[in-house]
């Protein structure tokens, strides 16, 4: 590779970085003002969301599922069973088994949160010019692909 092309390419390298690092901020901001709004600390609204479409699910999935050891998962649940959003039971085929699900409480919450985001992905690709979304979004999951062919290298 030419001294061009190469000076080119960490250009266009340090580029990406300055914008997925922006990406990122934006979207710690999006955590920050999300868990304000709801009341609710993040790593619970993430718990959260981990329920939906699920009936039960038990302390070792969900640790699992967020990768954190069950110790934090125990705390993240008992916010939430504080808050009257998840419940404990009895597992019918195995008493050891403790099983959480959603509370009625915890439904509506979680719509409640899905509706403030979709409203705040509604709102960005408002901000798009409609010729250019599909070009933007094409390009997005063309980055993504990029970005998994690479960490599988890094795996």
């Amino acid at each position: 590779m030419n001294d061009n092309n190469e000076a080119l390419l960490e250009y266009q390298a340090l580029r990406l970085r300055e914008i997925i690092d922006s990406i990122v901020s934006c979207c710690n901001d999006k955590r920050t003002y999300t868990k304000e709004k709801f009341g609710i600390p993040y790593a619970e609204i993430t718990c959260l969301l981990l329920f939906k479409g699920e009936r039960y699910l038990t302390v070792k999935t969900l640790a699992n599922k967020m990768e954190v050891a069950k110790s934090r998962i125990t705390k993240i649940i008992k916010g939430l069973m504080a808050k009257g959003l998840v419940e404990k039971i009895e597992d019918p085929k195995d008493n050891r088994v403790k099983l959480l699900s959603l509370t009625h409480a915890g439904e509506k919450k979680i719509e409640e949160i899905e509706k403030f985001r979709l409203e705040i992905h509604k709102k960005l690709v408002e901000n798009i010019n409609p010729s250019d979304r599909s070009n933007v979004f094409f390009y997005l999951e063309k980055l993504i692909e990029s970005m998994q062919i690479v960490k599988k290298e890094f795996a």
